[in-house]
């Protein structure tokens, strides 16, 4: 599993890829919240938080990491190298891991950067460093949980085709549903318990819920059976291409 995680990491910054990524990462961010004027802006904001970036990350994400998983296995397939995998001295579950540590890894090195905004909202504020540092951490805690997520959702995606854009594609498509399409199917039912029953099998919610600072049992069971879930569904797309 580290021979895997190791090569993964090395071929993102032996090629453009790991490069490009945490590059677009922080420009796409830094434009968005420093430069464009917009409801991102944070100086048009008028409050010294970083609101504005919590909402906006999510997103950024939900399109750079299917970008960086699509290759994770569809590569593999079309160069016919996927078969080196299964005869190699280690389970299919070790393969997925390392694949899938290794792009959290990149996600976590393009996110580590952003720590320079705390420091320069807290700087902002007419009280400076009046920040509200639990909502802070539990909102990088909630975007700890998307990558997670979302990287798994982007494994799963590749192991099903050959063409990378697809595999992107359809982990854009998963990933969207997951984070917001619940919310949106809510606001079709008129019945707030049920509204907001549809909305609880979202990310966004569960997301938006550790974002406020308290980190809820029910929040951490959610990302955590999500990701094994579709890491497991991962495997056996594997195991049934390896019949």
């Amino acid at each position: 599993m580290l021979a895997i995680f190791k090569r993964e990491v090395q071929s993102f910054f032996t090629s453009p890829i790991g490069y490009l990524v945490i590059g677009l990462f922080l420009t796409l961010n830094g434009l968005f919240l420093w430069v464009f004027k917009g409801p991102f802006n944070i100086f048009d904001a008028g409050f010294a938080n970083l609101d504005h970036f919590f909402l906006l990350t999510p997103w950024v994400f939900l399109f750079l990491i299917p970008a960086i998983t699509m290759k994770s296995f569809s590569e593999e397939r079309k160069l016919g190298t996927l078969e080196l995998l299964f005869i190699k001295p280690i389970s299919l579950w070790q393969t997925v891991i390392g694949k899938f540590l290794g792009t959290v890894t990149l996600a976590i090195l393009a996110l580590i950067p952003t720590l320079l905004y705390v420091y320069c909202v807290s700087r902002l504020g007419t009280t400076v460093d009046n920040i509200d540092m639990g909502v802070v951490l539990g909102s990088y805690f909630g975007v700890m949980f998307l990558i997670v997520s979302y990287t798994a959702i982007g494994l799963f995606c590749s192991t099903l085709t050959e063409n990378q854009i697809v595999a992107f594609l359809f982990a854009l498509i998963v990933c969207f549903v997951l984070y917001y399409g619940f919310e949106g199917i809510s606001t079709l039912f008129s019945n707030g318990d049920f509204s907001l029953l549809i909305q609880n099998w979202g990310m966004k919610a569960h997301y938006e819920s550790i974002a406020r600072g308290v980190i809820d049992t029910k929040d951490l069971v959610y990302f955590i059976a999500l990701t094994l879930f579709f890491l497991y569904l991962t495997v056996l797309q594997l195991q049934k291409l390896n019949r």
